[in-house]
């Protein structure tokens, strides 16, 4: 896996969510920083979405901040992905 470098994805408009990813401390894990106009009803499964991209690319020891403007699970998703592509740590042609 290469380097993780910071790098963001999304936007603050309304039915979008800003990725930002940093690299972690050795051994931190996944840490995610979750702010959303919705986070009573669908914190915990915004969570389990970035979560779960995550963990299919391999990645440990990862810092997400993520500011949800009521995105759907599919803008989660690609938001998270390209996020990681900007960082260099998923190359461009397996999201293809």
């Amino acid at each position: 896996m290469n380097e993780l470098k910071p790098a963001q994805a999304g936007t603050l408009e309304s039915n979008d969510i800003m990725i930002t990813v940093a690299p972690g401390a050795q051994g931190s894990g996944i840490s995610i920083e979750l702010e959303s106009i919705v986070f009573a009803q669908y914190g915990q499964a915004i969570r389990k979405t970035i979560t779960a991209v995550i963990a299919e690319q391999d990645i440990t020891d990862i810092y997400i901040k993520a500011v949800d403007r009521g995105a759907l699970d599919c803008t989660i998703r690609a938001r998270t992905l390209a996020a990681l592509t900007r960082a260099g740590v998923v190359p461009a042609k397996e999201l293809i």
